[in-house]
């Protein structure tokens, strides 16, 4: 039986279903279709595992597994976000249940198919032709992307909506996220906005929460989140973008409670038990922390989903409560991950930070305080991140505990406080992170109050009617601080008064240098893929067999891997 009029003998199939008796009924129907390679696994530990490694054309998944915590839409959703399926991928779900909240949330995370048991072999291969045609369709749009074309990407997402073409709803979709993720929030807006005016649609309305929260008005996405949520108290996403909120609001036990929520009904996704034990560890709750983030680790240790810095996470909880064996646990851990990314450096960075502690717990303090003195070296490079920041802090803060000190220490929280406090959020992290020596938490306290001085005076002189004058009282507190707020603040009132500020290519080229300094995203200017934000369609391109990027060719358009 042929799927659609091309050749698809060189594509591959993934079929995930816990029944053995209708998983050989599924690999032997998509091989009637013309399918040649075709696994299949009966658990969803397996299929996260070669879906992380492997690119499938096709994936037919289960929704409902036995004895598993985790489900045929987890999994979905986990993928989707991680951005660890491609847009080329065909994901169709098989089961027996046919209830219009399931079928809306599959539809949610940009599921191809949703396929009802019993079904025939003819009702298969129309589920997998009506997917290959939208791909095939917005194929422009897809190699745009992978090509790294993303502000053609974002404009042709765009024509296809205003002219209502073919599958101009997922185009829009794809379009908002393009705007989103080229910072231009408000534009992302009025795109999710006109999709509601169309057609109301739950993502849609999240949409514009997201791009108000990525514009700066926390509080006007709160409230939009709040009616969403309580429209529909189901929708995970939702609960993730609240969680963000309320957490760049500084209102950690909030976020901590929206985080647990989304752990509630989704109790095997990876992510969002990474996302509530490392908000129970800032909400001062260490044991909530470390039996959450455990329980990622043992769900999720070696996926591509799992985030090492909740093992850092969980060594200074183990460390400040003196627990030898759990700490030599989450060493052993990290080498497990280390073994299986040996190239990545973040990894080998945070290994670092649990190793140091575990020389701390062996009173090898010599050592310790060389590794601490080594990262002390890189806090003004660009490279050193808040994660950095925030490890470094708490590192200092346990040795200040056991009256261990550093010549320089209060100078390096000094700097470390001035140059990460860009936010009332980040200036309660690092406060946390000195929780061991309550004197650091003061120090970043008053850093924070003295960056906010900074903004404030040099606002006083543009509104003053100098704004020659702020840019450049910025531009001199941000190189004194690398502090990526100040840095900001300048940009944006060069922008707001173009027409009245001097030497105006002089002031932009400073403030560009000191945005890679602070390494700041220069907006509009380039286009970051990773982890998928929450209530974000994945945007990670590549995957098609060499024989789909063929058919496609021949379609006129050309498909490249990035």
């Amino acid at each position: 039986m042929a799927l659609i009029d091309d050749d698809i003998s060189g594509t591959r199939a993934l079929v995930v279903e816990g029944n053995p008796s209708m998983r050989a009924l599924l690999v032997s129907q998509m091989r009637d279709l013309g399918v040649k390679n075709v696994m299949q696994c009966g658990r969803i530990i397996d299929a996260r595992r070669h879906l992380e490694n492997l690119n499938f054309d096709f994936v037919l998944c289960e929704l409902h597994f036995a004895d598993e915590n985790a489900s045929g839409q987890d999994l979905l959703n986990d993928l989707r976000r991680n951005q660890l399926l491609p847009f080329s991928t065909v994901f169709v779900m098989v089961t027996g249940e046919a209830t219009y909240s399931k079928v809306a949330e599959a539809a949610e995370s940009a599921l191809d198919g949703y396929l009802l048991k019993p079904h025939k072999s003819s009702q298969l291969a129309e589920r997998l032709q009506q997917a290959r045609v939208r791909k095939l369709s917005l194929q422009d749009i897809f190699s745009a992307i992978e090509q790294s074309q993303f502000e053609e990407a974002a404009q042709l997402c765009i024509e296809r909506f205003d002219s209502k073409g073919q599958f101009w709803l997922y185009a829009a979709r794809i379009g908002a996220e393009l705007l989103l993720r080229l910072d231009r929030p408000g534009e992302a807006k009025r795109l999710y906005e006109a999709v509601i005016k169309a057609k109301t649609l739950p993502w849609a309305k999240l949409g514009v929460a997201r791009s108000m929260l990525d514009g700066g008005h926390t509080q006007a996405a709160v409230s939009t989140l709040e009616n969403l949520i309580a429209e529909d108290p189901t929708y995970t996403d939702a609960y993730d973008v609240m969680g963000r909120a309320q957490f760049e609001l500084g209102k950690f036990d909030d976020a901590l409670s929206t985080y647990q929520m989304a752990c509630k009904l989704t109790p095997a996704s990876i992510g969002r038990l990474q996302s509530m034990g490392m908000m129970s560890f800032y909400a001062g709750k260490p044991d909530v922390a470390e039996a959450v983030l455990r329980r990622t680790c043992l769900l999720g240790l070696d996926s591509k989903l799992f985030d090492c810095q909740a093992l850092v996470l969980m060594a200074f909880v183990q460390f400040d409560r003196g627990d030898h064996k759990a700490l030599q646990r989450t060493i052993t851990d990290f080498e497990r991950v280390k073994e299986r990314n040996p190239g990545v450096e973040r990894i080998h960075r945070l290994a670092k930070v649990v190793a140091t502690l575990s020389l701390l717990q062996h009173h090898k303090i010599a050592l310790a305080l060389a590794d601490v003195r080594e990262m002390i070296k890189e806090v003004r490079s660009p490279e050193f991140d808040f994660e950095s920041a925030s490890n470094l802090l708490a590192l200092l803060a346990q040795l200040a505990k056991r009256a261990i000190q550093l010549d320089e220490v209060h100078e390096v929280v000094d700097h470390l406080a001035l140059r990460f406090c860009s936010s009332r959020a980040m200036s309660e992290l690092l406060c946390v992170a000195a929780h061991a020596h309550p004197v650091y938490a003061e120090h970043v306290r008053a850093s924070s109050a003295k960056v906010l001085k900074y903004a404030e005076y040099a606002m006083s002189l543009s509104l003053r009617g100098n704004p020659t004058g702020a840019v450049e009282e910025l531009i001199s507190r941000g190189q004194e601080t690398l502090n990526s707020k100040l840095v900001e603040s300048a940009f944006s009132v060069i922008e707001r008064y173009k027409s009245k500020i001097n030497d105006i290519e002089a002031l932009y080229e400073r403030v560009e240098e000191l945005r890679g300094q602070c390494s700041v995203k220069k907006s509009g200017s380039s286009y970051e893929e990773g982890p998928r934000k929450p209530g974000a369609l994945s945007l990670r391109v590549g995957g098609a067999s060499s024989k789909v990027k063929d058919i496609a060719m021949s379609k006129g358009r050309q498909a490249a891997r990035p």
